[in-house]
């Protein structure tokens, strides 16, 4: 083997994780596209759904309502992985 091969291989060293919550997402809604984090998204859909239900859209405010629903899941099930790797 040449030598600057080895400089490629891995030397046992893990990575560290990620943490879920910083991660940057893309969603495409019904007829929106948003990207951000989670958290980001989350809120991004609440006031979609905030305000198709005041201008009187019920259809797309329970559409909204249903992807923040989503990522509101997602930002429980990371925030409940990051406690147990502490």
């Amino acid at each position: 083997m040449r030598q600057g091969q080895n400089q490629k291989r891995s030397r046992g060293r893990g990575r560290k994780p990620q943490n879920p919550l910083s991660r940057s997402m893309e969603s495409n809604g019904p007829d929106v596209k948003i990207r951000g984090t989670a958290s980001h998204i989350f809120e991004k859909y609440q006031a979609l759904a905030r305000d198709a239900q005041t201008s009187g859209d019920r259809i797309a405010s329970e559409s909204y309502y249903q992807y923040a629903e989503h990522y509101h899941r997602l930002i429980v099930a990371a925030q409940a992985q990051q406690e147990q790797t502490r």
